[in-house]
């Protein structure tokens, strides 16, 4: 009884066997095909994975689109602010500051840009790596039932114990119709 060994009762159909790796080749490979399209240009994975999933394409885009603007003013104003800084350390003539500001205060300002520069830049990437997950999920659940034959109820439960004490709850049933 202390030794174990692999004891075999039953063979598997080799062809449920051979079903069932299609199935999920099916099921994963477009998961895995939308997650790459998604990943090379943002939204064709949504594009790929069918109806339900079209009106996200606008909003990677808005969402991608305004982040690259802000990121782009950002680093426009850095820029600015840091070219006015060395103006005032180098010494050069032909270069001068033409922002009006003090150094420290140009110091401040060149901070401020490019902190808001690199926020941007790590929200870009972050929207992206979500546009790739959601096409990724979108594929996986493409063959998940979403009927109304499904329902789920949530219900207060009372009842009395022998020893009358009162037992109170809540009871949860899931119903396959």
């Amino acid at each position: 009884m202390l030794l174990t060994g692999c004891i075999h009762a039953q063979q598997q159909d080799s062809a449920a066997v051979k079903q069932s790796k299609e199935v999920k080749k099916a099921i994963y490979g477009s998961a895995r095909k939308a997650a790459i399209m998604s990943a090379c240009l943002p939204g064709l994975g949504q594009v790929y994975n069918g109806k339900r999933a079209f009106w996200k394409v606008p909003l990677i885009y808005a969402a991608l689109g305004g982040i690259g603007y802000w990121g782009i003013s950002n680093h426009i104003r850095y820029k600015y602010y840091s070219n006015n800084l060395t103006a005032i350390y180098d010494n050069d003539a032909s270069t001068t500051n033409t922002s009006g500001y003090s150094s420290d205060q140009l110091v401040t300002e060149k901070k401020y840009y490019k902190k808001y520069r690199d926020i941007a830049i790590m929200v870009g990437a972050l929207v992206y790596i979500i546009n790739i997950i959601d096409a990724n999920v979108e594929a996986h659940l493409k063959t998940f039932d979403i009927s109304d034959d499904l329902s789920l109820q949530l219900k207060p439960y009372g009842n009395l114990d022998y020893n009358n004490n009162l037992q109170t709850g809540l009871t949860l049933k899931l119903r396959f119709k």
